[in-house]
């Protein structure tokens, strides 16, 4: 079991993180969010904080997951931010969501280097254009890591406004000709699986709840073994990679070495564990858990 924290990244610094909440600087901007697993004390003053914060993110009490940023006076919303580790160079547009989200996840930037360093080793191995199937795909951070290192990349996103925000951060990033499909993750792995399709690098990062276009339920702990099946269906038998990322409480890395272990068998080159941010005040934060293995 291994704990992954991503490298020093200039546009990106979690600052203090406490009473629930995680002080952050995306670029020029400083953002207080909430944060459930940061259990302890902050290390700033309440009133640092606040001097820090260009925006604030506070929850609607009548509901559990949305809620409304205090924006400081000045503050230029959307604004972007750049990404240059081992040979990737992308560029995100970030934005403040109802739901507390700003566009990208920063812990996730191990991975992206990891899809980067895998898809090189694929193409060098004599797979000149590498499949890559990235479902529950968000705003697109790993499907620019694959597109860039030359792999053909479909992109699978329930939400269309997501969809037209991952375009964006493609076209900003200098990048192209990636595939865009607006379904349900489930239900498009299901089909894929059927017609006997297959792709060299699968990402998952499935959230704990949610809806597709059509109504369709997502619930991790009902559905997640059964997309795995299909996941393992998919995953070419020779040149592979393959990542999940559960951001749930309650989960543990061990729920997904099982399902890895039946779903796809004993991979010697996995690695497996939780992924973490430390802030300036030498704490780690938690955020999440994840598997990863390749055949390289």
């Amino acid at each position: 079991m291994q704990l992954l924290t991503p490298a020093p990244w200039p546009d990106y610094e979690l600052l203090d993180s406490g009473n629930f909440e995680k002080l952050e600087r995306f670029g020029r901007y400083t953002l207080a969010r909430p944060e459930p697993q940061a259990i302890w004390d902050k290390s700033l003053s309440e009133q640092e904080w606040k001097r820090l914060a260009d925006a604030s993110f506070r929850r609607d009490k009548q509901s559990p997951e949305r809620g409304d940023w205090t924006i400081s006076p000045g503050m230029q919303v959307p604004w972007m931010i750049n990404f240059r580790q081992q040979g990737l160079d992308l560029r995100f547009k970030l934005a403040l969501t109802t739901f507390k989200h700003v566009g990208i996840f920063p812990e996730q930037a191990t991975n992206w280097t990891f899809i980067h360093d895998r898809i090189q080793a694929l193409r060098q191995q004599g797979v000149e254009r590498p499949k890559v199937l990235n479902l529950f795909a968000y705003t697109g951070a790993a499907s620019l890591a694959a597109r860039q290192a030359g792999s053909d990349v479909t992109h699978v996103d329930a939400v269309k406004q997501v969809i037209s925000w991952s375009r964006e951060n493609m076209e900003n990033s200098q990048l192209e000709n990636i595939r865009w499909i607006v379904e349900d993750a489930l239900k498009f792995a299901r089909r894929e699986a059927r017609r006997g399709n297959t792709y060299h690098g699968i990402i998952l990062d499935p959230p704990a709840y949610g809806r597709g276009p059509e109504g369709e339920k997502w619930v991790l702990e009902e559905h997640l073994n059964t997309l795995l099946q299909s996941c393992a269906e998919l995953l070419d038998k020779t040149n592979f990679f393959f990542i999940i990322n559960l951001y749930s409480l309650g989960f543990s890395a061990l729920i997904l070495d099982n399902l890895i272990q039946q779903h796809f068998g004993n991979q010697p080159k996995a690695e497996w564990g939780e992924l973490f941010l430390n802030d300036s005040h030498k704490k780690r934060l938690p955020l999440g858990v994840f598997y990863r293995f390749s055949s390289i």
